[in-house]
């Protein structure tokens, strides 16, 4: 049997958000609100996992965050180009909780540092 990490389940899960953004605006919305749900369960349960390290599970509560930021946005409006940005953001925070945690920690970012980004974004 295939192992997958749930570093690489989220990843995946992200790459089905994509896969689904380009279709009927509605059924898109009802989709792309699903599977990101589906990403914040996962992401949100990763943040409360004791076995990881406080700095991973940082990073993994701004997933969270992010995402349902994210959920927030497409629940109120559909602008595909805003929510494609999202995704992109989205999947850069992922990828960075990834290599972070396989690095073993080896440099991690301040909040002065993420201040510097795009989190306070509006819809």
């Amino acid at each position: 049997m295939v192992k997958i990490s749930r570093n690489r389940m989220a990843l995946n899960r992200l790459a089905s958000c994509r896969a689904v953004l380009h279709v009927d605006t509605q059924k898109v919305r009802s989709k792309l609100l699903h599977k990101l749900e589906n990403l914040y369960d996962l992401s949100y349960s990763m943040a409360r996992n004791p076995k990881l390290s406080l700095v991973d599970r940082n990073k993994w509560t701004r997933v969270a965050a992010y995402t349902a930021q994210t959920i927030n946005c497409v629940a109120a409006g559909f602008d595909e180009q805003q929510i494609d940005k999202q995704l992109n953001e989205l999947e850069s925070l992922v990828n960075e909780a990834r290599t972070k945690a396989k690095a073993g920690n080896a440099q991690t970012r301040t909040p002065v540092d993420r201040e510097s980004g795009d989190s306070s974004r509006s819809c």
